[in-house]
């Protein structure tokens, strides 16, 4: 199958981020045993949801790791022109959910299983597709502690986030959390009897504003933009009518940090405030929801260059947005991006990718299979 036929496909399940993958999962399951390709189906803890593992070449070396989500974010965002679930063709350009972020990559590697199969590999190339990446890379953490017992410990993994098919060596970590603060109900007229949940949080959005401004001052690492760690309150939601206390508020924080600082630590001071509110008789619930890894890799890594030597282009110092190569880092296994498409095309409607950038990706995928048989 050619890739725009696969990519057809994959876009065709509506594997959005929190909900069951199993056709997804089969069908890609079914395609690589249908070429001699032994696959790993790596169920996560929700039961619904799974990883795939599959190896091509021999199993007793050394290889490389090609790593892909198979969740999209929601497509119900106004703005489509076309079934986001059905892949529209039109000139060069492939439209549907998840042709950028990240199936393009998928279909691309999917396309070039079959000459990858009838290479004399010396080395292996691995896929890991993992699920809900698009919640905080929450599906991959579950995978990578069994690659001791699928595989020999890997040279490196590539992740097929888009990038214009220019690998990139560094971006930020992230973290985020909700603070579920609850009071008394009460009218608004005798605010004695109640407890109002939205004063109450009110002194914590004030810290995180505070801590947003402190993290302005640095450290810096002018790789990123912008060059600091960050932080922001993302969603606030509480009360009912004005004349009625809130006896409930819900606020969802987010923080992104350069290399060598730990996220969920940037959101340690505004924990610590909230947390603080029982003593007032608050009830106070703060529950993360995602926190991955920086990734940082040296210019001069083996990966780096071989990965110019594939695409033919210097690496990209970094990038501001996650993957979940800090996860494969921080787990021992060198990680680089690179992959067909650009992420400005993601995340809204009539999203895309081109012809030429799928052919880009599979051309790349398979000259590293002729470089592991060299």
């Amino acid at each position: 199958m050619q890739a725009a036929e696969i990519l057809e496909k994959l876009v065709g399940f509506r594997s959005v981020v929190g909900l069951p993958n199993e056709d997804i999962v089969a069908w890609i399951r079914g395609y690589l045993e249908s070429h001699g390709i032994a696959v790993a189906v790596l169920p996560g803890p929700e039961g619904d949801r799974s990883n795939l593992f599959a190896t091509i070449g021999p199993m007793d070396v050394s290889g490389y790791i090609l790593s892909g989500h198979m969740d999209v974010v929601p497509a119900a965002e106004s703005g489509w022109t076309s079934d986001p679930f059905r892949l529209r063709a039109e000139a060069d350009r492939l439209y549907g959910r998840g042709t950028t972020d990240m199936k393009g990559f998928l279909a691309a590697v999917l396309a070039a299983v079959p000459s990858l199969a009838a290479m004399p590999l010396r080395r292996p190339l691995h896929l890991a597709f993992s699920y809900d990446e698009e919640a905080g890379c929450r599906g991959v953490p579950h995978m990578i502690p069994r690659l001791p017992e699928l595989c020999r410990e890997p040279l490196g993994a590539i992740i097929g986030e888009p990038s214009g098919m220019r690998a990139i060596r560094a971006h930020k970590g992230k973290a985020a959390a909700r603070l579920m603060v609850r009071g008394r109900s009460g009218h608004s007229s005798r605010p004695d009897l109640g407890l109002n949940a939205i004063h109450g949080v009110a002194g914590v959005l004030t810290q995180a504003v505070a801590e947003a401004d402190r993290l302005t001052q640095g450290p810096f690492a002018h790789v990123f933009e912008p060059p600091y760690s960050s932080l922001q309150i993302g969603t606030v939601k509480g009360g009912q009518a004005v004349n009625i206390i809130p006896d409930s508020c819900e606020v969802e924080f987010e923080a992104r940090a350069i290399s060598g600082i730990d996220p969920a630590e940037l959101l340690a001071p505004v924990r610590k405030t909230a947390e603080a509110l029982a003593a007032q008789g608050f009830e106070v619930e703060w529950q993360e929801l995602s926190a991955y890894p920086a990734l940082s890799l040296e210019p001069h890594a083996l990966l780096a260059a071989l990965l110019e030597e594939l695409t033919g282009l210097a690496p990209l110092p970094a990038v501001s947005y996650g993957t979940e190569a800090g996860l494969f880092q921080r787990a021992g296994i060198d990680a680089i991006i690179c992959g067909p498409g650009e992420i400005g095309r993601a995340h809204k409607p009539d999203e895309y990718i081109l012809v030429d950038e799928l052919l880009a990706c599979q051309t790349m995928v398979e000259a590293l299979g002729a470089r592991c048989s060299a």
